[in-house]
């Protein structure tokens, strides 16, 4: 019983990559429509951006219009394998180690034997089920899968059966439409606008039948009508089967031409163990974290996130409701979640108000502290509110209290007559006993740090066990050396930003940024979609770019620069690969840069 963490091994020899004891080919950084390893034989490649299915391929296992949504996640999901071994696929992001941290209790509970294994891109998960896949009938898989063909790309045995909890949309259509081997945890109420099965799965036609029959004693004028009225049928099927093919293209497109994320997994976790009555506390925290981290990382829209922080508004009075006596007799050590306005600076409770204000995104961006004009904004802004530096300058803690009152209401003032309007946000905080105190926002932060921490201690898997760890309360050093972590990750992405636009490393591409924000001077800069490219591996060669798309206040999170990065490379015969869950990531060969910006300039243009 029990999980065990299977880091994923790997040893250069030749051109083999050694796993544990077995041996998978290494598959070098490909061109044009083969954009990714994994993606090559097929995925979600749909014209013009993708490349389409033929409309005679083989359709899924499934034959009736019904999407293939779990409806009922306890039994048609957890009560199929409770009784089995299971292996756990996650992501590394933080809403999948939150999912997984609520999984994780709902099988200790019924005693589940399972094994987790973390992965970050396709060539991972790949790897991780071929090692797998001969131990293990059922997968569980965490913010991964649900965008690609992932029959296609593994290649199961019939009996193995995927059940796939995953944020990441649009989600792949053969994986919607088969019902044998793919179970998709999605939220029901979540518009997904899946295409109608008919529009673009269709049967094989026998079109080619011989007309003639020689023997048939049919005179030679009555064989002749026949076969004109042959012809003219096989006409109109092939003009019927073309129209059909074009409109198909056309729906496909309009389906998978964007990116974007749904409801977040640790919330659909959360929802299995409600229904099944064993919902604590610490699960309820997790899901806020969870959905916390979308939010954070800008991957839902604010209706999203105001709409799902309501409804677990009410899971939270429910766990955390006190009557007065019952207060002042809890544990030093119990857990309470509070939900509460908080305000939109990175770990501000935990740092002094000064860095925070200097390191978060939202403030930085808007007061423009790069420049000195914005540092004097900055200082203008705190003489507004009435705080001298000394006190903004030193730790929050360390505050005095008759400024600590009235903070947030001060900030709050002030903030609007400098165009930060959203400075205030909904969140939950969590307390530990009397002391410890965190915002939702903070776990994001601790536990992002500590995955995409650089310096790696330990095996492979190292910075992802340690992420997990930070997530449970009685893990507190663990967490703290998260935030540590985070405010120096804040720090430097500051700084690098604040010298990439004071050089001028950035430029106009036309239809969008290359590498990041543009001098202040252009009033498109809000407009337009930001590509940022970074070295990747030197050796090899490799940059690796990602695309953003503007930030405005109607935005919907949608990102079209998946399609629009593989349409690039496949028109320029580019080296690319895509191994990131997210399509807008790509590694790029070096020397192929200059012709792959060319052809984005005129795809978007």
């Amino acid at each position: 019983m029990g999980w065990a963490v299977c880091p994923i091994r790997f040893a250069k020899e030749g051109d083999r990559f050694f796993i544990g004891q077995s041996a998978v080919r290494r598959r070098p950084i490909i061109s044009g429509a083969d954009l990714a390893p994994s993606l090559s034989r097929g995925g979600p490649r749909l014209p013009p951006f993708l490349r389409c299915l033929p409309a005679s391929s083989p359709s899924p296992r499934r034959s009736c219009s019904a999407a293939m949504f779990v409806s009922d996640c306890r039994r048609e999901f957890y009560d199929v394998i409770v009784s089995q071994r299971v292996l756990l696929l996650v992501a590394s992001d933080v809403d999948a180690l939150c999912a997984c941290k609520i999984l994780q209790a709902l099988f200790q509970c019924d005693h589940v034997p399972y094994t987790l294994v973390p992965v970050s891109g396709w060539q991972e998960l790949e790897t991780a089920f071929l090692e797998h896949k001969d131990q293990f009938k059922y997968f569980v898989f965490i913010n991964c899968g649900a965008n690609v063909d992932l029959l296609e790309i593994l290649q199961p045995e019939e009996d193995t059966v995927f059940f796939v909890c995953d944020s990441h949309r649009p989600i792949n259509v053969v994986n919607v439409y088969n019902d044998t081997q793919i179970k998709l945890l999605v939220k029901q109420d979540d518009d997904l606008d899946v295409p109608a099965y008919d529009d673009i799965f269709r049967d094989d036609e026998d079109e080619e039948e011989d007309s003639e029959n020689e023997s048939d004693g049919s005179e030679p004028s009555e064989k002749r009508r026949r076969f004109e009225e042959d012809v003219i049928e096989r006409t109109m099927k092939r003009r019927q089967r073309r129209e059909w093919e074009a409109r198909r293209r056309e729906i496909l497109f309009d389906y998978e031409q964007y990116e974007y994320h749904g409801t977040s997994s640790a919330m659909v976790m959360f929802d299995l163990a409600w229904m099944m009555s064993k919902d604590l506390n610490d699960m309820l925290w997790w899901a806020i974290v969870g959905l916390t981290d979308q939010w954070v990382q800008d991957k839902i829209t604010q209706m999203k996130y105001v709409t799902d922080i309501g409804i677990l508004q009410r899971h939270v009075s429910r766990h955390n409701h006190r009557n007065e006596d019952e207060e002042n007799s809890l544990s030093i050590d119990c857990m309470r979640i509070a939900f509460e306005y908080d305000l939109r600076l990175a770990l501000y409770q935990h740092w002094s108000l000064y860095e925070s204000l200097c390191n978060t995104s939202y403030t930085s961006a808007s007061l423009k502290l790069w420049s000195v004009q914005g540092q004097k904004r900055l200082q203008e802004f705190l003489a507004d509110m009435g705080l001298p530096l000394k006190q903004v300058k030193q730790k929050f803690n360390s505050m005095d209290m008759s400024l600590k009152e009235n903070l947030r209401e001060m900030i709050e003032e002030s903030a609007s007559k400098f165009g930060m309007k959203d400075l205030r946000v909904q969140t939950f905080s969590i307390h530990f006993g009397f002391k410890n105190k965190f915002s939702a926002s903070d776990i994001v932060y601790a536990a992002v740090s500590l995955m995409e921490n650089i310096e790696k201690e330990g095996p492979e898997a190292a910075n992802f066990i340690k992420a997990l760890d930070s997530l449970s309360r009685g893990n507190l050093d663990k967490l703290h050396q998260g935030l540590n972590l985070a405010k120096k990750q804040l720090r430097a992405i500051h700084q690098t930003i604040a010298s990439c636009i004071c050089t001028n490393l950035v430029i106009s591409q036309g239809p969008f940024l290359y590498c990041s924000l543009m001098e202040t001077k252009n009033k498109r800069c809000k407009l337009l979609p930001l590509i940022m490219a970074a070295p990747m591996d030197v050796e090899q060669g490799t940059v690796i770019m990602v695309g953003i798309p503007p930030e405005m206040e109607s935005s919907d999170k949608k990102n079209f620069f998946g399609r629009a990065f593989e349409k690039a490379a496949d028109s320029t015969n580019s080296r690319t690969l895509h191994n990131h869950f997210d399509m807008s990531i790509i590694e790029l060969k070096t020397e192929d840069r200059s012709k792959f910006l060319d052809a984005l300039i005129s795809l978007l243009s």
